[in-house]
Formats: C-alpha cells, structure tokens, sequence
C-alpha cells in the first residue's frame, strides 16, 4: 500500500514524505535521495525495491530545498537542512502504526552522509546503513572540487551554477554557504560508531565522491562492512546494467543480515 502525506519539519517548511507500507512486514528502511535529488529518481527508486522485495515497509521523501515535492529553494541546500529533515522524518515515523526499531538506513551523495550521521548519533536504532557514493567529509569534497577547479569560482562568484542531469533542462545553483556549512561535518572521527553492518558502492568514475574517499572510510568502520565499486559508473547512477547490478547488491546485503 502507498501512502503520500505532507509533514512540517522543525523549520515549519512541508516535506512530501511516501511510504510504502508492506503488509507482511520484517523491518523499516528510510531512503534518501542526494544534492539536487528527488524521491522518483530511479537509483533512489531501486534501492527502495531491493527493501521492498525483502518485505520491508520503506519511507522516501524528498528534503526541502531541492527539486521535489517539498518546500524550499535548492539554492539554500546544506547538509545541516538534509541532515534535520531526516531526523524530523524519523521523528514523525516513530508516531506510526508501522515504525519499528531498529531500522535500516540508505542514501545516496548528501543523502549518505545524513543517513551515516544519523547511525553515528543513534547506533542503537539503526540496524543496518547504506550510505552510497557518500560525501565523506566536507574537507574531501574540498580536495576535489579543487582539483575539478571548481572551489575557487564558487567561492569568488558566490555561486555554483551546473545543468543538472536528473532533470534535463534544469539549470542548478547553490549558494557558497552550502559549502561553508559541509565543511562542519566529517563521518571519519567516529566512523567507530558504525558498528551495524554497513555498505558502501561507488562508481569508478565518480569525481565527487570517488572509491578512494570511500576505502578512508571502509577501513575505519569495525564491524561487518562491504565496498563495491561499480565499473565505469559516475556519481549519479543511471545506466540501467549499474542500476540493476546495484539493486543485485542491496538484495544480497539485506539478506545476509536480516
């Protein structure tokens, strides 16, 4: 069954929340998208499938400040507003008929890095974590917008000014203080936390948040953990053999720790 309502988050500012309630349910799963993303995105949707087929109920929903369903202007993103609306979405799921803990986290890009957050502050109610593509840190995202050379013009313009790729047409831009405000976070000091089993996947050819972002924080996490890396993938995964090949990979993660 399909559930769409509108929640205010602590802001006063509606978030479209969608669950997908399972009738035979055997756990919980909150998924969300990345920078610029949206709860449709077909990499966010087959991640909700791969709970979906394992009898789980799965809440999406799209942060404000982005380019879905909730209120907000994307150019005033930051990891502080995503990281909150996941909490604030936590928060009401735990008024529901259908909320269970522990529960199972994934996200993609920022959304990662909220869903990773998130485990590191309340490990006791978070069964397993999927941060996909992570950001890792505000320092390593500053490592390589450098090298892309894309810090320097964004901090001197004020703005950063991209098409987007989810949304032919759309043109992207986000204020510096976006950056200003990742740069507060790093998952990296405790990473110890991470003690549920975890997963990380990347792209090969992802310049955001590459495979060597992703193995620093691999080898501080201390319990079961696994890294794949997806051949000839980019940040964003669309080709529908990276996303099928993930999906394969969320199946077997969910069932070998159930």
């Amino acid at each position: 069954m399909k559930e769409k309502v509108f929640i205010k988050n602590r802001n006063d500012k509606k978030i479209a929340v969608a669950v997908r309630i399972n009738s035979e349910q055997k756990g919980l799963a909150f998924v969300m998208h990345g920078l610029g993303g949206f709860k449709e995105q077909p990499l966010i949707q087959f991640f909700a499938d791969a709970f979906l087929e394992n009898n789980f109920t799965v809440v999406l929903f799209d942060t404000t400040h982005t380019f879905g369903e909730s209120e907000g202007l994307y150019e005033d993103a930051t990891t502080t507003n995503y990281y909150e609306d996941l909490e604030d979405v936590i928060n009401w799921a735990k008024t529901q008929s259908w909320f269970e803990k522990p529960f199972w986290l994934a996200g993609h890009s920022l959304g990662g890095i909220s869903t990773a957050l998130y485990a590191e502050r309340h490990p006791g109610e978070v069964k397993g974590l999927a941060p996909i593509s992570t950001v890792i840190s505000g320092k390593l995202s500053a490592e390589t917008k450098s090298e892309r050379g894309l810090l320097e013009e964004w901090k001197r313009t004020g703005w950063l000014i991209v098409p987007s790729e989810s949304k032919p047409g759309l043109i992207k831009k986000l204020k510096w203080s976006e950056f200003e405000d990742r740069l507060q976070y790093d998952l990296l000091p405790e990473a110890n936390k991470l003690t549920m089993p975890v997963l990380l996947i990347a792209g090969d050819m992802d310049r955001g948040t590459p495979p060597e972002h992703q193995k620093i924080l691999f080898d501080k996490l201390p319990g079961k953990k696994e890294l794949h890396i997806i051949k000839n993938a980019p940040h964003t995964f669309r080709d529908p053999e990276h996303l099928k090949e993930i999906k394969d990979i969320f199946n077997k993660w969910i069932k070998n720790n159930l």
